[in-house]
């Protein structure tokens, strides 16, 4: 199925059955973060009936206990950040965006400089400017090198993950980007203090926030999909919550 779309004056043309999905599922074997136990999925069994037909119920009714910051793809709002409860299904409208897809590999940093440690792995402003030139798409995915396939499986509690500089997503705002989709469990430090500057940078707030702007991090874009522009059509379950499970897929453009 080819579609046709006009976007700001000009045309492209995609294969929509060729969906190349970013998403990790959630899963009890899926990553984690933040100290979170594994997800957990099992029937519901009471007196009334059993919710597995493997144990001879008659459909299969399970409950599923999680978190969506710690168990998988995700995509969030600023409510992440603020003090009132900004439910995501009510920040992001949109759901189709030109994308670009840029891979990066996170720098050492060389020297203490407050909550940014030596030895730190950082994704810094300079790194995206150069990635990105003069393009000025509505969405960004980033891929971080080394991309093994342990990160879809992978604890990331307690082992200080490669994260930004806040001067990155500021950067980031300024151009007026609406969407960042990464594959890393936070874009900011997994100790910071509570800081959290990459988040309030890329939202702006709480000065003038961006609300309408997303966060959507545990991504993974396997190394045959190359670098380069994209349509997203970034999916997310419907929950009244600043996060949500999420399935970004991006469509090559013919």
């Amino acid at each position: 199925m080819i579609a046709t779309i006009d976007h700001n004056g000009k045309t492209i043309r995609v294969d929509l059955n060729k969906p190349l999905d970013i998403s990790i599922p959630f899963s009890p074997d899926g990553p984690r973060a933040w100290y979170v136990d594994k997800m957990k999925i099992s029937p519901v069994v009471n007196q009334h009936f059993t919710g597995s037909v493997r144990l001879g119920g008659a459909v299969n009714f399970r409950n599923i206990s999680f978190n969506p910051h710690g168990h998988g793809t995700h995509t969030e709002s600023f409510g992440h950040i603020s003090p009132k409860v900004e439910s995501v299904n009510d920040c992001v409208k949109d759901f189709f965006f030109m994308a670009k897809l840029i891979t990066i590999t996170p720098e050492k940093n060389d020297s203490n400089d407050g909550w940014i440690k030596t030895g730190d792995l950082i994704i810094t402003k300079e790194q995206i400017a150069f990635a990105l030139g003069n393009d000025q798409p509505e969405a960004l995915v980033i891929r971080t090198m080394p991309n093994e396939l342990s990160k879809r499986n992978k604890n990331y509690s307690d082992t200080n993950f490669a994260y930004f500089a806040p001067d990155a997503l500021r950067h980031l705002a300024e151009k007026k980007m609406q969407h960042l989709l990464v594959d890393l469990p936070s874009v900011d430090r997994e100790s910071d203090g509570g800081k959290l500057l990459a988040h309030h940078a890329f939202w702006n707030y709480p000065q003038n926030p961006r609300t309408e702007c997303s966060i959507t991090e545990f991504v993974f874009v396997p190394d045959e999909i190359p670098d380069g522009n994209y349509l997203l059509n970034l999916q997310f379950a419907p929950f009244e919550n600043d996060a949500s499970p999420s399935r970004p897929v991006l469509f090559g453009i013919l």
